[in-house]
């Protein structure tokens, strides 16, 4: 195998492809990145058994094949050379090293074989639909702040996707719990997702797939198995696992009785939470919302640092009551919220509450009150 390729180039496609592996690894070969030559085009390969990246780039092939070598410290190499070289691979004659040219500087490093390289089969997707890039941030951006991190309860460290129909209507849901709030997206279903199973898409490989699509702007097509999931879009291929469990039913916890409602300001309540919740305790990180006619006092306090207050003016008409929230999982909800006004629905301060974005329908949020 001998190629060149533009520093650039490699180090883009190094890039997208190196972060899912560990930077321990007790596998060997998991720490390798997969090479493979052909024609005019690079390829390369990641996996850490449960999420597989590859990506194509052009390339000057003099001699097709294929090695693999530790992906961190091509990384790290590429990453270092200077700006506009020209970077020669060439897998030596015994197969045993690889060598790297650019300028002056030259890198001999350890291979595995090819062989030895596991692969993540993606075939066989009987549903198959495309959604566009910025549709596909908006699930991600809406719901994965809400996936759970408790890994006993493995079921809900990924966001449920699955098509629901509402009103007569064919919608693709998303939705993201970790017990203590809850987010759901919808938007309608894309055309070739009718029938499809409901899956819960890991939490990794949700973050990866953030990062790769960050700037993408083509449509994504996307691949879905009982057990696997693939993101296909630009020269990227993203193929997963899929959590092997049962989402729970999360309808049964999205109140729907509650009657009393609170519209404030979307920016001065995000504002006014962050800056009342710095003197809370960081273990419970609690603010009180002190609800009357017209008027919101947020509250909380902490038998170290004091005590903090802040009046808002809110749209409300019904009786007092008061409701202790996590101000992290609040804040986190109103970040997600670009409309101008925010909308509470309340049942009474021992009860989940509901919180909307009035000028968006597709959003739906569920957070858990605390005793303050």
């Amino acid at each position: 195998m001998k190629i060149f390729i533009e520093r650039a180039a490699l180090l883009r496609s190094l890039a997208h492809v190196q972060s899912v592996v560990e930077r321990r690894n007790a596998i060997p070969i998991l720490s390798n990145v997969l090479i493979e030559a052909s024609g005019a085009t690079l390829r390369l390969n990641t996996t850490d058994m449960d999420i597989s990246i590859v990506e194509a780039t052009e390339a000057s092939v003099t001699t097709a094949g294929a090695t693999t070598t530790p992906v961190h410290t091509l990384h790290d190499i590429v990453r270092k050379l200077p700006e506009g070289a020209q970077v020669e691979l060439a897998l030596e004659d015994d197969g045993g090293r690889l060598a790297l040219r650019a300028g002056r500087s030259s890198f001999r490093l350890s291979c595995l074989p090819r062989e030895d390289f596991p692969a993540i089969e993606g075939e066989g997707m009987p549903h198959e639909f495309a959604m566009s890039a910025a549709d596909l941030r908006t699930v991600i951006d809406r719901t994965r702040f809400a996936i759970s991190t408790e890994e006993t309860r493995y079921y809900l460290n990924g966001i449920y996707w699955h098509a629901k129909e509402e009103n007569g209507v064919q919608l693709l849901r998303a939705v993201a719990t970790d017990g203590h709030r809850l987010a759901r997206l919808e938007m309608p279903l894309p055309e070739g997702a009718a029938g499809m199973p409901g899956v819960i898409v890991p939490r990794k490989t949700v973050n990866e797939l953030h990062r790769l699509i960050a700037e993408a702007d083509s449509a994504v097509q996307v691949g879905l198995s009982e057990n696997k999931i693939r993101f296909t879009f630009g020269d990227i291929e993203l193929t997963s696992k899929l959590i092997d469990g049962t989402f729970p039913d999360y309808e049964r916890v999205i109140p729907t009785g509650n009657d009393k409602a609170m519209t404030v300001a979307t920016k001065l309540f995000r504002e006014a939470v962050d800056r009342v919740s710095t003197i809370s305790t960081e273990k419970s990180r609690a603010v009180k919302l002190m609800l009357g006619p017209g008027n919101l006092t947020l509250q909380a306090t902490s038998p170290d640092a004091g005590s903090a207050t802040e009046e808002l003016e809110i749209a409300y008409g019904d009786e007092g009551m008061e409701i202790g929230f996590n101000a992290r999982y609040l804040l986190d909800i109103a970040m997600q919220i670009e409309g101008e006004e925010l909308k509470f629905e309340l049942a009474d301060g021992g009860s989940p509450t509901v919180i909307r974005d009035l000028e968006d329908d597709a959003s739906l949020y569920v957070l858990m009150p605390m005793r303050v």
